[in-house]
């Protein structure tokens, strides 16, 4: 899994970081990823081809049955970033 160093964060920032992970319960460095990944994938985003699905069924372009196979061979895994090395 990759790691991040996150250089000059002001006192006070860090101090509420601290405080926040002991009101969770948590470490610092748990709240901090929890904080990034909160920021990075939003509850409620989105997704396009959700959006597409939606969009396409309501234009009455998919029936349900349509849909469902769509969605059964749908690749759930996350995209990565494009690589130029």
């Amino acid at each position: 899994m990759p790691s991040v160093t996150i250089r000059n964060v002001p006192d006070e920032v860090h101090r509420a970081i601290r405080i926040r992970a002991a009101q969770h319960g948590r470490s610092t460095e748990a709240e901090i990823r929890d904080i990034l990944e909160k920021a990075a994938k939003p509850e409620g985003r989105v997704k396009l081809g959700s959006m597409l699905a939606s969009i396409a069924r309501e234009a009455g372009g998919l029936t349900d049955e349509e849909f469902a196979l769509f969605e059964s061979v749908r690749n759930k895994i996350p995209a990565r970033a494009a690589s130029f090395e």
